[in-house]
Formats: C-alpha cells, structure tokens, sequence
C-alpha cells in the first residue's frame, strides 16, 4: 500500500506553521547561516524552475538547522513591473488586485512544497513600506551625486512604452515581451554605478572559488576596464569649415602600437559631428537614411549585425604622419563606449578589418609576427609582435612600443594615457505605472528638488487608467500636482517610476533586518551586521550581470551612505541549470511546462523535491523525465515500507561492530561512508544526487541482512540525511519511530571503515591467475600459502623461482 503523502505533508506543514520552526532566533550569540533563494515575481503560479531553487536552498537550510545553526531562509516577491500592466490591459483589472492575488496564491504552492521559509519576514517589493525606504536610499543618493538626471540616447520599448536598460536588450528586443527595441533621446535618472568600477572589478577576486568562474569572468568582461591612450583627431581645414568650427574628435584605444596603421577612423551615429552634418543637410539622402536606420538599432543588435557605415566626406589629420585619413559613420562603433570615436587600423583589429574589406579600404600592416609572415588572408594579425612601417618605433616590441608612443603623445602634448571601462552609468527611470514612484519634484522656481524624508513613501494613485499608451501617472494631474518641498510654490511630482532592478539590488538586507524594526528604520543595524553578508545565494545564471552587478554595486552604495558594512552581499553563488523538457527549456508557448501542484497531487511534494534534486547536479541542466519521477515515488514508498524492520528506541543503538557478520559490517560501512558524503554535499558540492544515491545503497545494503540493530541504526542515519530533502516523510517516520530526535548531529563511527578482510590479486608471470579474500590479521607467509593454493592448477610441476607478496594489492608468483 502506497504512503499516505498527501496527509502526512499537510500533518507537517500544521505543525512547522504553528511552531514557528523556520523564524530566525534572537539570539546572535549562535553561529549563522543565511541562505537565500532569488526571490520570484508573482506571475500567478509556479513553475518547475521555482521548484528546482527553492528545494535546493532549503535543503541547505534544513541542513544547517540540523547542525545547530542560526538559520535566516526568507522569501518575498519581486512583485513590482511590467507583466501586472499587461494584465490590467488584458484582463481589465487593478496591477495591485492582480499582483496581491498572485502571491496569496503562489504562497500557498511554495507552502505545499514544505519549504522552510521565515513567514515573519515575508516582503513584496511593492509594499509602501518597502518603497518608502527604497526612495529614502534614492534621495541620499542623488544628495550624495550617486544619482544625477540627463538626457541621452536610451533603449525604448514601442510595446511596453518604457525605457529598457542595455542589459535588458536581447538581440534587438525587450527582454520582457520580445518587441523590437528603437532608440530615443530622452532625460532620465542615471546611478553613477560607474563611480564603482575599479572596487567592483577589484572584489572580484575576493569572490574567486566562491562564486561560479562563469559569473566572475562575465562581470569581468561587462566592467570592461582597461588603460591605452587618449588623443584627438584634428579635422582638415575644409571638413572644419563644413562643420561650423568643431575642430577635433577624441578617440581611445588600447593599442597604441598600432597608431601607424589607422586607415580611416569611424563615429557612432549619434555623435556630435554626425549630429551637425545631418542638421547643415549637407549628407545625401541615402547617406542620412542609413544613419537613421543604424540610429534605431540597439548598442547589443548593432554588435551582432553586419559591419556596416557611410562615408561622410570629413578627413582628420594623423597626429603623427600628417596623413589625410578618411572618416566614416559605423554601426560598431558605440556612443556608450569611449568617445563614440575609434581609430581604424583594419591590420591589426578583426572588426576594423571586415569593415575595411566590404568598404575596399587600405589595410597598412605594421605589426609583424616575431619569426614569420603573416597572410592577411587569414584576417588580420591581432597579436603582439614586432612594429614595422612605424617611423622611429620600427623594430621594437609591441609590449614596449605601447609605452613609447604613450610617452611621446604626453611629451608633445597631443594625447595622454588613461583608463577606461565598458561600464557605464545605470538608466533606472521608467515610464509605466507599477513600479516605485521616483521621488524628486519639478519646480519652476527651484528647479529639481528631492520630496522631504518625512513625507515618504511617494505612493501609487489607485484611479488609473491603464491602457498601454503611455505612463498612466503623467496624466494623472491630482497625483501630480504637489507643493515644491523647498519654496512652496506649486510643483509637479516626477511621473518616471524606477526600474524593478532597482527594488531587487537591496532586498536581502532588509530580509536581514529584524522584522520588528521594519517600520521604524530601512535596517536594523545588530540584525544586519549579524546576517550579512548572504552565506549561500541560489539563482540562475541569467542574473550574473543585471541583478547581480546592480546589487553588488548597492552593498557598497549604502555602505558608504552608512546603511552597511559588508563590501559584498553575497558570500557564495549557487547558480542552478534550468528545468528542460523535451531538450528544451520549458515555456507555454512551447506546450512543455510541467505543473508542479499536479505532481504534488499526484505523488506528493517529498516525491517533487527528490526527483528535482536527484536528477541532476544543481549546477547542470536537468531534463524532465516522468519514469524517473515514478521512480522516485516508488524509492519513498519503499523507504516507507521498509521502516517496518526497525526498533522503536528514543537513541541511537550502540552497536558492537565486532560481534557482525559480513553482511551486517556491510551495511553499516554503506551507512557511513552516506553519513560522510553528507558534510561536503550540504556545505561544498551540493550535489544531493550522490547523496541520494548513497542512501539508496544504504537501504539496499541493510536489506541484505536482519539484524534490527543493523536497520535501526541506519534508518536513524539515512532519516537525518534525507530530511533536508524530503522533510515530511523523514519527520513521520522519525516521529513514530524515535520520538523525533535523531534530527542533529551524528558522530562518525570509525571502526566501520576499520576492513576485517581485503581482496588481493594473485599472478604468475605477471598475467593474473585468481582472486583471495585474505583476514587482515594474517602473517605474510599465510597469505602465500593461501595464494599459491588458490592457482595449484597452474603451478603444478613448476619451479617456483620467486614469491613476491606487495602488501595489500597483489601476490605475485615467478614459475619455471
């Protein structure tokens, strides 16, 4: 008869919700563990992906209970965002109706699951009174010149009718509803993330062999920082006079070896010179039609489409030749990045060399291999090597002529070296109605003025009209409509909302904080101090740069502001591999999505979480595989069944291992050897699969003998190594069988690793004959003698020239 799941787990869930078991204690004496799961957006239901990070936390969670830890393990909803209006407009009902159902709802599937979360300290980032703390920390920063308001080029949704950060640009598209991405110039709220470059760069080693290698190497890349040299480009005195005066453009590279080969030299479309030519209308209208269309391409859709440009029918002075060099408009060439100009030298650089391929440009080498030639065939040669065709820098290194001509631009006052990075400052205004009102007022007199603290939180209207076309707030004119904090005077309210990056980026250090202070203050600055920072943070890898970038930068912001201390929030990174189904990711326009409350009403929520840990290693992707799921039910069915064979006792057998026969001694050695694996899976590797499978050796071990001692004790083990994973079963049997109190630490014993028998090969000649099983306790000579026993057959009427016996391995017999 199978187990009663389905009432065993709601049994269980009474009992924990009751007793509060999963509440963090006061008590900062204790050792901590806090561990943290990427908190969901309440998008109504959820899904095997949710199942997979929630399981695996908390079997960390339940692990570290177990070993006497203090352990935070809090959930929440990133509830703020652009999927609550596309429901409005779809179903016609309020964002908040529909935000507030779906996690009343999705609390309920994340409680069926058993997961050990602190309901205390429960959040959704669209609580008031999380805005208002959010908004405090957005007025001291732009106090503090973290945030300033200017106009640029940004990414804009035409769909979603809002601004998307760079990050949140797939090929092209919004990463939320997949429309096209045009470009707008347009003012908005920039976080000088910038201003942390070099500390985020420079932590990154801090956090080496504790956060995945990947993530490391792609924050690495987007921070993007490196030091060439910095100069202008003058124009000729004809492209001068075109141009209305602007004399010059600056550019930035990182190979000043190269300077020699610059061929011709490339804009983005939105510089300033560009901007002048189309202004004059002195560009053809072929010529302008292509800017245009290169302008509303995304930064990250133009790095990914075909080189391409237009001649502009400007030319610059080399500073060092005093060549005429060509200049073009390029689509690789980024506004964000440098100066938005670069110097060409096709040679030596992939990119400029298949624009100047498709374009016929000169391609002038004049950096060779050390001890060969190189065919521009292949592409260009973008290694170091010898300078050629470089005036007086002809014939040194690469490495050494980078410093060189750093050194004379310096000396003769035409360039200087600096340092660089991709990053650049975060564009957190938006345009639509859910998210965290902006808190800064427009006022004619004053000009931009931050709300005053004490009239905080800026709240939502509630009487909106969401349609899609705009921002909803704009044309609410009571909600707008305010006093100036500074002079008085009539004022009008900021309509941007912030991005919902920007509510996930100090999230857990207000799960951190005691839930008694919440009202009072941002964070509680004992209970910060005691749980930060994050001792295990699980999410997927898709996070590495938009989330996990933006609040490794706000740890740092509000330390400075003096809200923390820690310089990172996050101790160590779990990054889980996605649920497939069929080879591929599941989605609902895939038709491949599996319900979790469907395997929970099926087979029950332990089943769910043992087939999700056992698949797969968390870091890898796990494939959906139905038979496995029956399988796991059948193993806990077994387990079930199984627990029949044991004692009832409130300890642990004290269990002579000396007295057992073989079988006996296997069993608990197969117990053991679980008991050991468990330490380094629930603290290092967390693969929980080899755990598992250990515990189902165990079970299969002790099934091959009948010593109830035997069965207890190791039901006693596999219980407590098997409750993080499937806690209501684990808690029934340990209940009914020990009283429920084998749930702890578990010492090793040593003897059972202690061997009373070994195996040794035995050969004759070298080729391997048989196989001994010897006492340990046995005196060489006995263990010859059993050897040469055991090939009689092949040594008969043989000489027997040697006998060598290697100790714990092999006898080996020399015949003649």
């Amino acid at each position: 008869m199978a187990y009663d799941a389905k009432n065993i787990e709601k049994k269980w869930q009474k009992i924990w919700q009751e007793n509060g078991e999963f509440e963090p204690k006061d008590n900062y004496n204790l050792p901590k563990k806090y561990i943290l799961s990427m908190f969901p957006y309440p998008s109504g239901r959820i899904h095997m992906g949710h199942v997979r990070n929630y399981s695996i936390g908390d079997a960390i969670a339940r692990y570290y209970r177990q070993q006497g830890f203090n352990v935070l393990h809090p959930i929440g909803f990133d509830s703020f965002g652009m999927p609550a209006e596309n429901a409005a407009i779809k179903h016609k009902i309020h964002p908040r109706i529909w935000t507030y159902e779906n996690i009343d709802y999705m609390i309920k599937e994340l409680d069926s699951l058993g997961l050990s979360f602190s309901k205390k300290r429960l959040l959704a980032t669209s609580d008031p009174l999380y805005t208002k703390w959010e908004q405090e920390f957005f007025i001291k920063m732009y106090e503090k010149g973290l945030i300033y308001r200017k106009n640029s080029i940004v990414n804009w949704c035409e769909n979603d009718q809002t601004v998307l950060a760079n990050e949140q640009v797939e090929d092209g598209k919004c990463w939320r509803c997949g429309h096209e991405v045009v470009q707008r110039d347009m003012p908005g709220y920039y976080l000088k993330i910038t201003h942390y470059g070099d500390e985020l760069l420079k932590d990154l080693e801090n956090l080496k062999g504790k956060w995945p290698s990947q993530v490391l190497t792609m924050q690495e890349n987007w921070i993007g920082k490196s030091s060439g040299l910095e100069f202008s480009f003058k124009f000729d005195e004809k492209s001068k006079e075109l141009l209305d005066g602007i004399s010059h453009f600056k550019v930035f590279t990182t190979r000043p070896d190269t300077i020699y080969g610059v061929s011709y030299t490339a804009l983005a479309p939105e510089h300033n010179v560009v901007k002048k030519l189309i202004e004059k209308g002195v560009l053809s209208k072929d010529v302008e039609e292509k800017i245009k269309f290169i302008l509303n391409q995304s930064p990250r859709e133009r790095q990914i489409k075909e080189k391409d440009g237009v001649f502009l029918g400007l030319y610059v002075i080399h500073p060092l030749t005093n060549e005429k060099i060509p200049v073009w408009m390029a689509n690789f060439v980024l506004a964000e990045y440098g100066s938005g100009a670069v110097m060409a030298v096709p040679a030596h650089d992939e990119r400029d060399f298949e624009f100047a391929s498709k374009f016929n440009l000169d391609i002038k080498q004049v950096i060779k291999p050390k001890n060969s030639q190189w065919d521009f065939k292949n592409g260009a040669f973008i290694d170091d090597g010898i300078l050629i065709n470089s005036g007086d820098f002809s014939e040194i290194s690469s490495y050494e002529a980078r410093d060189n001509i750093i050194s004379k631009f310096e000396k003769d006052g035409i360039g200087k070296r600096v340092v660089n990075f991709k990053l650049r400052d975060w564009g957190v205004s938006r345009q639509r109605y859910w998210g965290a009102p902006i808190p800064m007022i427009h006022c004619q007199k004053c000009g931009l003025v931050p709300e005053r603290i004490e009239n905080l939180p800026v709240t939502l209207p509630d009487d909106v009209e969401i349609t899609g076309e705009g921002n909803p707030l704009d044309k609410n004119l009571d909600w707008k409509t305010c006093t100036c904090p500074k002079c008085g005077s009539h004022a009008k309210r900021e309509s941007d909302t912030l991005d919902t990056f920007f509510e996930s980026s100090w999230y857990f250090a207000r799960f951190a904080s005691d839930e008694k202070t919440w009202q009072d203050r941002a964070f509680d600055e004992k209970s910060v101090d005691y749980w930060m920072s994050v001792d295990e943070y699980i999410g997927g890898i898709e996070h590495a740069i938009l989330h996990l970038l933006y609040a490794r930068f706000f740890q740092k912001a509000l330390r400075d502001l003096g809200y923390l201390k820690d310089d990172e929030p996050f101790s160590n990174l779990l990054t889980q591999g996605m649920v497939l189904k069929d080879g591929s990711k599941m989605s609902k326009s895939k038709g491949n999505t599996v319900d979790p409350d469907e395997i929970i009403k099926k087979y029950g929520a332990d089943t769910a979480r043992l087939f999700i840990l056992f698949a797969a290693p968390p870091q890898k992707e796990l494939e959906w595989n139905d038979s496995a799921v029956e399988g796991a039910y059948k193993f806990l069915n077994r387990l079930n069944d199984r627990s029949k064979s044991c004692i009832k006792t409130d300890t642990i057998p004290l269990i002579k291992h000396e007295n057992l026969n073989k079988e006996e001694k296997y069993a608990r050695l197969k117990v053991y050897e679980a008991l050991q694996k468990a330490n380094e899976v629930y603290t290092k590797t967390f693969a929980f699969n080899t755990l598992i499978a250990a515990c189902m050796e165990s079970l299969n071990a002790l099934n091959l003998q009948e010593n109830q001692e035997v069965w207890t004790e190791g039901f006693w083990i596999i219980l407590n190594l098997l409750e993080p994973i499937i806690p209501h079963l684990a808690n029934e049997l340990s209940h009914n069988l020990f009283n429920r109190k084998n749930f702890g630490k578990i010492d090793v014993r040593s003897e059972v690793f202690v061997k009373d028998t070994l195996n040794l090969a035995v050969t004759i000649n070298g080729k391997r004959r048989s196989e001994i099983e010897i006492q340990t306790n046995l005196d060489d000579s006995e263990i010859l003698n059993l050897a040469k026993k055991s090939v009689a057959k092949w040594i008969e009427n043989k000489t027997i020239i040697k006998e060598i016996y290697i100790k714990e391995k092999l006898v080996n017999l020399v015949v003649k």
